[in-house]
């Protein structure tokens, strides 16, 4: 309901219509991993499932991959205390 008040659906929803149309990821023949420090937290209830952690290395400097024991696609609201508690982990690692 929020989108729709909001006039927001469009562009909420784009991420659904764009992965569809593309056809998946493909990586470009210019492609450069990304090397900025990044953490993961896979919660075992998302929509979409994780590519295995061999290929998301491959895109991403991984720093810590996190495992979660429950939660899903709105882990904030679901799992808020064992989601901040593996960013404080992450920011503490950074320093």
């Amino acid at each position: 309901m929020v989108y729709l008040v909001t006039k927001t659906f469009n562009t909420a929803s784009w991420i659904y219509y764009g992965r569809r149309e593309e056809g998946g990821r493909f990586f470009p023949k210019d492609f450069h991993r990304i090397e900025i420090p990044t953490a993961v937290a896979i919660f075992p209830a998302e929509m979409s499932e994780w590519a295995p952690r061999s290929y998301v290395d491959r895109i991403f400097n991984i720093k810590q991959w996190t495992e979660m024991p429950s939660g899903g696609h709105f882990a904030a609201m679901e799992q808020p205390e064992i989601l901040v508690n593996d960013i404080v982990k992450f920011a503490k690692m950074l320093r």
